[in-house]
């Protein structure tokens, strides 16, 4: 006997559907018709069984369920041991990691490789960065470092790998992004047009946004549809001043009142992203309606450098330095800054790293996010909540903004996730074998084969390679439905819409967005909250 273990009631069943030199595949379709023989028993007690055996029974599970549901019903976190068996069947590779880089970067977003890392001329370390910690890809910012790479570290502990360490007050590296957003959209935009080309051509900012009346305000409201043809409207003739009301969440819900250009487009009051995210960063040009940032060293205005320091303690004069190495090395080397995101496990972490990304769309790097994708497109983060939000009755509407249209009032996590299945939006299906590198709780009821570490797994993690051997094995008498796909929410997803093809964006155009008050960056402090937001999920 090896060292696998796996659920009694299990394997007992398993062998007396194979009966001896049996078909694996067959029979484990055999014992799935029902299936509920031994979910019951699933924590209960289990038993050795040799490697090859139990290779043999994941290997089973895994062709059975790919040739009759679909290989999407196959599914691992991208940290357990079976994640590249299952990435090269087509499976769902299951990642905890933020949606923001396919957001704001493109749903085609892989990042750099690692080796990529020791090319960029300026890296910022943004997260929980431990410093007793080597991640297998440190070799490549120490290599960095040899060639001049200047590294910077921001997050709330000092690191050995860093030339600077920026300490933050935990959860607020998203009030430091949005500071430094201020600086680089004044000195880089308005001051001198540092990245105005790369911007009309690769980004969203000359979009056109609508502006609808709420609230007896005017607030944005999605894309016109097209381009302005330039970043902003300010100054053009027929382009007038109107407030907008804008979402501020440092100081509890409220609204932003500041003044865009705007003029009329089809019968529809119309600005531009570029012009939206001036007002929303804060940066004045002289004739717009609304209250203002004195300058760089007002407190009471968000989003400044003197504004940052009382939620994040560092010094406005730090920000304003990391803001200008930014923006300098960016437009000298075309782009090679880099931000390798750490651990940021903030109930708003989802829109501290859209701030983040903020700085790298408005500098031009576009392969500038050095965290990988995880092989796939879809998250894992709300798969999970929809089981373990279970019988929660939070009320999502309260994370709404001042003038939102109140879609989510009284509505609970789980139906706001289930909502969003039904409409296609991105999220894996309820798998039928599912690999993890750890418990989670509550179980998938669904699951037919759960492996795992822990005790309340059917089956402990099998080699990989006997794994990958027996699948072959198996996969030869088996092949014919492997290209069926067994989940229709897949087809015609109502994807977020790309104008202007492979546009970096600034504004994430969907109802959700805009209900919440996160459409263009901005900043929430963290707080009790939920701890994840269904605005994980849109694209």
């Amino acid at each position: 006997m090896g060292g696998s273990q796996v659920n009694q009631a299990l394997v007992r069943l398993y062998f007396e559907a194979r009966e001896g030199p049996g078909d694996p595949v067959a029979a484990w379709a055999e014992l799935t018709a029902n299936s509920e023989v031994y979910r019951r028993a699933r924590g209960g007690r289990r038993v050795p069984l040799d490697d090859g055996t139990a290779a043999e029974l994941a290997a089973a599970a895994i062709v059975h369920t790919a040739s009759e549901h679909g290989a999407d019903q196959v599914a691992a976190l991208a940290t357990a041991p079976l994640a590249g068996l299952v990435a090269g069947l087509g499976g769902a590779v299951l990642t905890e990691q933020s949606n923001a880089p396919a957001q704001m970067l493109g749903p085609g977003y892989r990042g750099p490789r690692p080796e990529d890392w020791a090319r960029a001329s300026y890296v910022l370390l943004w997260g929980e960065n431990n410093r007793t910690v080597r991640s297998p890809d440190t070799p490549w910012v120490i290599a960095g470092r040899y060639k001049g790479q200047k590294v910077v570290a921001i997050g709330p502990h000092p690191t050995r790998l860093s030339d600077e360490t920026v300490v933050v007050r935990p959860g607020a590296d998203g009030a430091l992004a949005m500071a430094v957003g201020h600086v680089l959209l004044k000195e880089f935009y308005l001051d001198r047009p540092a990245f105005a080309a790369q911007a009309l051509a690769g980004t969203d900012l000359p979009l056109l946004v609508r502006l609808r009346e709420r609230g007896g305000a005017l607030v944005p409201g999605g894309l016109h549809g097209g381009s302005a043809g330039r970043l902003s409207l300010y100054g053009e003739e027929g382009a007038d001043g109107v407030e907008v009301a804008l979402p501020r969440f440092d100081a509890g819900p409220d609204v932003l009142r500041r003044g865009v250009p705007a003029t009329s487009e089809g019968g529809q009051l119309v600005t531009t992203v570029f012009d939206l995210l001036l007002a929303v960063y804060g940066v004045v040009r002289p004739g717009l309606p609304g209250r203002w940032p004195s300058g760089y060293d007002d407190r009471d205005e968000p989003y400044t450098p003197g504004w940052q320091e009382a939620c994040t303690g560092v010094a406005a004069s730090r920000a304003l330095k990391i803001a200008r190495e930014l923006g300098v090395t960016a437009e000298k080397t075309g782009g090679r800054c880099m931000v390798v995101p750490g651990r940021l496990e903030t109930p708003h972490a989802d829109t501290a790293y859209r701030a983040m990304l903020a700085l790298l769309v408005l500098t031009g790097c576009r392969e500038g996010w050095a965290q990988p994708a995880g092989g796939t497109d879809i998250p894992l983060v709300p798969y999970l909540c929809l089981h373990a939000c279970g019988e929660d009755r939070a009320d999502v509407g309260a994370l709404s903004w001042a003038l939102g249209d109140g879609l989510f009032e009284r509505r609970t996590a789980r139906s706001m996730l289930l909502e969003a299945v039904g409409d296609g939006l991105p999220m894996a299906p309820p798998p039928r074998v599912l690999c993890l590198p750890r418990w989670i709780y509550p179980l998938p009821p669904e699951v037919d084969l759960l492996i795992g570490p822990d005790d309340r797994c059917d089956l402990a993690p099998p080699d990989p390679g006997l794994v990958a051997d027996a699948v072959a094995k198996l996969s030869a008498g088996h092949a014919g439905h492997a290209g069926h796909t067994g989940h229709a929410g897949h087809a015609g997803r109502p994807d977020v819409p790309e104008p202007g093809g492979r546009r970096m964006r600034l504004l994430i155009d969907h109802a959700w967005m805009h209900e919440y008050g996160e459409a263009l960056p901005v900043y929430r402090p963290p707080g009790a909250g939920l701890p994840i937001k269904p605005t994980h999920l849109v694209r």
